[in-house]
């Protein structure tokens, strides 16, 4: 019974995958373009999540930085800081006390005009990445947002300039999964971009 459960798993991560190919193949390719834009004219990208997925924005970041499956010069990404650290600090000063807002903090004073910020959230309801987003706007950077189901509060917030990648499944498990084969498939293309087309690695 156990191994049938951990069998349907798999099934079901697959059939997600497969079914998903096509229809955020474009999403993605347009945030390849966004990222090789802001890179390459001297911007750097912004990673955030709330709660599991802040995990995913800083294995993204160490892609960017160390390099995926290819020698390659290091790109300007920082993934931000979602510990109780910087959430204790902002109590402490007693600066409006909203704890919500340590991303946005954050943004607000790392980012500028031409950089991106890479947003995750499986369900795009979560308070903190909303602030992230809407301090990314104020800061005039566009953003790459990653999310489930149907984008939640994420979606619309999210402008014309930015681009949405809405994985379209309920549990957030698969949500999650789908978004570590999208930050692989969006560090693969700017690659690509970058070093040219070449046999995919055994």
């Amino acid at each position: 019974m156990l191994e049938q459960r951990i069998q349907q798993h798999f099934i079901d991560s697959a059939d997600l995958k497969y079914q998903a190919a096509q229809a955020l193949s474009q999403p993605i390719a347009a945030a390849v373009q966004a990222m090789l834009a802001c890179v390459t004219s001297g911007g750097k990208v912004l990673a955030c999540g709330a709660g599991a997925s802040a995990s995913d924005a800083q294995l993204f970041a160490a892609l960017c930085v160390a390099g995926f499956e290819r020698d390659r010069p290091e790109l300007a990404a920082v993934a931000l800081v979602s510990d109780g650290g910087l959430l204790g600090t902002v109590g402490a000063t007693g600066s409006g006390g909203n704890a919500t807002q340590y991303l946005a903090r954050q943004i607000r004073a790392l980012g500028q005009p031409g950089d991106l910020l890479l947003v995750l959230s499986a369900t795009g309801n979560d308070v903190a990445v909303l602030e992230a987003l809407d301090a990314a706007h104020e800061r005039d950077m566009m953003a790459v947002v990653l999310t489930g189901r149907t984008g939640g509060s994420l979606a619309g917030r999210v402008r014309e300039t930015d681009v949405l990648i809405c994985v379209p499944h309920d549990r957030a498990a698969r949500v999650r999964e789908t978004h570590t084969l999208v930050l692989h498939c969006l560090c693969d293309g700017v690659d690509a971009q970058l070093l040219g087309e070449q046999e995919m690695p055994l």
